[in-house]
């Protein structure tokens, strides 16, 4: 009975998110792949819904540039139009790049802030991490892995547009993922490639507040207050909060973000309607008002929910068939 219940006393508590023993599985490369391979799932069930948002985002814009109404009004219509006027599989349209983008968006976040929080966890407290520091964490991790991926998000934005710009009788600007990138480089050099970015990492930092961060915080908070197991139904529950701090954070910078990766550049790679991220947001408010920066947010939120959601359920779940600890 002593010894029995001196085992009792040693066993790590239910609730610890990781053991003490490490696993090859656990390692930075095998983490890696594991999030890419998540994400590319995410990506293929979700994809839909991030084209509608761009075309909603982008319509506003183009309806003025063309002195007319938008043709579409909201998600729906804008999903029914694409299918109806481009053919069903054009909601896929520039998911190459957009799985290029995640082969080093994701990898990247996710390694990042799982070494930033080890490091910066509180061993003496069951390895928690307070709120500003799980906070800085997903800021840094979502900037740094958003910057090396800004060029396949930029690619993946113009070819996402191709369809609609041909439907309006306009000339193609690219005819696919490396044409896009050959045609980039060409009018304004390498760095042309890294158009937007500011925007883009604006989105990042607070996507992943949203998203990294509030995930990680939600799961522990749930699992400590409720006493369950670390398992779907947490992961679930975990995913929600994320998906909708995501969108909220996340919306205003994404439709900056979209608006001058998408518009034309002249020979020089200069955009031709906006000088940068401040003069695009500027524009939007003076023209269209504050909740212009909300456009798309429904698709966006449905999106974020969902891949958040199918992210975090399969990176859990392949993580736990190859024995790696809990995230």
């Amino acid at each position: 009975m002593s010894a029995e219940k001196n085992n009792k006393m040693h066993m790590p508590p239910q609730q610890g998110m990781r053991p003490a023993k490490f696993s090859s599985a656990d390692s930075i490369p095998v983490t890696y792949v594991v999030s890419v391979l998540a994400a590319t799932n995410s990506e293929f069930v979700t994809y839909p819904l991030d084209l509608t948002k761009t075309r909603l985002q982008i319509q506003g814009e183009m309806a003025d540039k063309a002195m007319q109404k938008a043709p579409y009004r909201g998600m729906f219509a804008t999903a029914m139009g694409i299918v109806r006027e481009e053919g069903f599989f054009s909601l896929w349209r520039g998911m190459t790049p957009a799985i290029y983008r995640h082969v080093v968006y994701s990898g990247v976040r996710i390694v990042m802030y799982d070494s930033l929080r080890k490091r910066f966890s509180d061993q003496d407290v069951a390895n928690t991490l307070p709120l500003w520091k799980a906070a800085l964490c997903g800021i840094v991790s979502g900037c740094t892995a958003q910057w090396l991926a800004s060029p396949a998000d930029l690619v993946k934005v113009q070819i996402q547009m191709e369809g609609r710009r041909r439907l309006m009788g306009l000339e193609a600007r690219v005819h696919g993922t490396y044409h896009a990138f050959r045609e980039i480089v060409r009018r304004g050099g390498v760095t042309s490639l890294w158009k937007g970015s500011l925007p883009n990492v604006q989105r990042a930092a607070m996507v992943n507040l949203g998203d990294l961060t509030t995930y990680d915080v939600a799961k522990r908070f749930i699992m400590r207050k409720t006493n369950l197991p670390d398992s779907p139904t947490v992961h679930i529950l975990s995913s929600i909060c994320a998906g909708f701090a995501a969108a909220i954070l996340g919306t205003p910078a994404d439709v900056i973000k979209t608006r001058v990766m998408n518009q034309p550049t002249d020979e020089h790679g200069r955009g031709l309607h906006y000088r940068g991220a401040i003069d695009c947001f500027s524009q939007a408010l003076k023209k269209e008002g504050f909740f212009a920066l909300y456009k798309g947010f429904l698709p966006c939120w449905l999106r974020m929910a969902p891949w958040s959601l199918t992210f975090w359920l399969s990176f859990e779940h392949i993580r736990k068939i190859i024995g790696a600890s809990s995230y």
